[in-house]
């Protein structure tokens, strides 16, 4: 009788068979799953909108918010501090999910958890929009308890009144909600006359000039009454400059002035400029060589403003996007873009991940490009999860002088990307380029055939892996047994699903957010045999990008 099948005992299971620990993915193979606390934190950076390949936006929404509730039932105060640490920090390209998430602790939790939810309010919700969606979100879960009333009487009450008077004006409705209704469900007692006449102006939609005019701090509302009533543009324009208008206030009939948007423009927070650089190009106030592009360009080159704005990665690439394209997604015209305003895009791009120190080791950059990475798209961005890889590759190629960067689905190529290609070219590269099954052992097993010095593997991924060689930890071992280097390898997670291919037991090996503005710093740490993750600043002094 032939043994021969008793080599099948010495033979690697395949990524269809499991490996102990390993739970079936949705691919039909087998991953890792992740802890709640590292799905809380891809969630709360990558969001469920669109959904996945395999699951639809409703589904994962909800499985996601069940791992919220997990979270909170088994540490609810570490649940509120990781919402706040992500939020505050701006490492989400939105920050909906971090509001939802805080929305749940303060109605599901336990008492501590509810009173730090409530207190962690203005710190998560920073402007008008996300105070009205958290409202939104606490009323769908129960009605106005004395904690709501509270936490959202005190998120106007307690900002100096100038403060509290530019958000009246700017963020006056969202969602169903407006100042009126929040300040009639919340009635706070106005904690200064100043409070107390901002009050009226919010409950009465207007206010006599004179009850404001001996408070300088309410200046912006005499202005908001009064850009109303204008009638020539350099009254609009003169009330712009006087009291930093934001361009919500400004009646629409004037907002195709170009010298009404060079007035916005001189002090427009950096998350509006963005936003506006498309109509600010349309209007011709942005234009070669111009004053206004000059403007533009340097602030995008200001990694500090960048980063006290919380102006998120993706963000930028979604205005480079839009931009370059020369036209509206839905509409909204054309315009010509400015070669210098999309080079500024581009290298702010780079920026909003903060300095990053390279690492000298040897990178092998591999791109999941399977059809389960073109499905969804990342943060509700314009780009999928495989799109938005090849961007997140280039960040660590732009510093890192060894890499090299692969595309694998169910075979392997070259990605023909470098560092020194602008973003759009690397990105309709990998959009090109055929899907299919998922093999995420490819990289490792590259390299064991071109017999690559690699220190460092990173693999971009939603860990759908289900091909017929070895697990990709497997590979990862036999490459480090064949090459006698101790390789690590980082898996980016670029899905918010439950699913990795980083064996939870091998230090060596490491599970990241796609995406989230700290991935790439904690990459260079890990990869150069560091600590695998950052120290976060808790200091609060930026301006709100959204």
């Amino acid at each position: 009788m032939s043994t021969h099948y008793l080599n099948d005992a010495l033979t690697p299971a395949t990524q269809r068979e499991a490996l102990p620990g390993q739970v079936a993915n949705s691919g039909g193979g087998f991953s890792f799953a992740v802890d709640d606390w590292t799905r809380l934190d891809r969630f709360l950076v990558l969001g469920t909108e669109g959904g996945s390949y395999y699951a639809t936006q409703r589904t994962l929404t909800r499985e996601n918010a069940a791992v919220v509730e997990r979270c909170l039932a088994a540490d609810g105060k570490r649940t509120v501090r990781a919402i706040v640490e992500i939020s505050k920090a701006g490492r989400a390209p939105k920050n909906d999910q971090a509001i939802l998430a805080l929305a749940m602790a303060a109605r599901k939790g336990d008492d501590q958890t509810r009173a730090a939810a409530y207190a962690a309010l203005p710190a998560v919700c920073r402007t008008g929009t996300h105070l009205y969606m958290f409202v939104n979100f606490a009323t769908q879960m129960g009605g106005w308890g004395r904690g709501l009333r509270r936490a959202v009487g005190a998120w106007l009450n307690e900002r100096p009144a100038q403060d509290a008077a530019y958000q009246a004006v700017k963020y006056q409705q969202r969602d169903g909600w407006s100042m009126r209704d929040l300040l009639r469900l919340s009635h706070p007692t106005p904690r200064s006359a100043a409070h107390g006449v901002l009050y009226d102006f919010i409950t009465n939609g207007e206010i006599d000039d004179a009850s404001v005019a001996e408070y300088d701090e309410l200046n912006i509302l005499m202005a908001t009454q009064a850009v109303k009533r204008a009638s020539t543009v350099t009254e609009v324009v003169d009330l712009i400059r006087a009291n930093n208008l934001p361009r919500e206030v400004v009646p629409t009939q004037w907002l195709n002035k170009v010298e009404v948007w060079e007035a916005l423009l001189a002090k427009m927070p950096m998350g509006a400029m963005l936003r506006n650089i498309a109509k600010m190009t349309r209007v011709g106030l942005i234009a070669p060589l111009s004053q206004a592009t000059e403007l533009v360009t340097t602030r995008l080159a200001n990694q500090n403003a960048i980063t006290k704005a919380r102006l998120h990665p993706l963000a930028i690439l979604n205005a480079q996007k839009t931009y370059q394209s020369g036209h509206g997604q839905r509409g909204g015209g054309s315009w010509s873009p400015v070669p210098a305003v999309i080079d500024a895009l581009d290298a702010a791009f780079y920026l909003s991940f903060g300095s990053i120190k390279p690492t000298g080791k040897a990178h092998l950059l591999a791109l999941d490009i399977s059809a389960s990475m073109t499905w969804s798209k990342v943060a509700n961005s314009a780009f999928t999860p495989r799109e938005a890889s090849a961007a997140m590759a280039l960040v660590t190629a732009a510093v890192e002088p060894r890499y090299h960067v692969v595309a694998f689905s169910d075979g392997i190529r070259d990605a023909g990307i470098t560092a020194k290609m602008r973003l759009s070219d690397a990105i309709a590269k990998i959009e090109r380029m055929p899907a299919s099954n998922t093999d995420c052992a490819l990289p490792m097993i590259w390299a064991m055939d071109n017999k690559a010095k690699v220190d460092g593997f990173v693999i971009y991924t939603d860990s759908e892996t289900n091909g017929w060689r070895m697990h990709p930890s497997e590979a990862l071992r036999a490459y480090r047994k064949q090459s006698g280097i101790d390789a690590r390898s980082v898996v980016v997670g670029m899905i918010a699903n439950q699913f990795t291919v980083a064996d939870p037991n091998d230090s060596g090996m490491l599970d990241v957010v796609g995406f989230d503005t700290s991935a790439p710093s904690v990459i260079s740490d890990f990869i150069a045999g560091g600590k695998t993750a950052n120290e976060t600043d808790d200091s609060d002094d930026g301006e709100e990008s959204e």
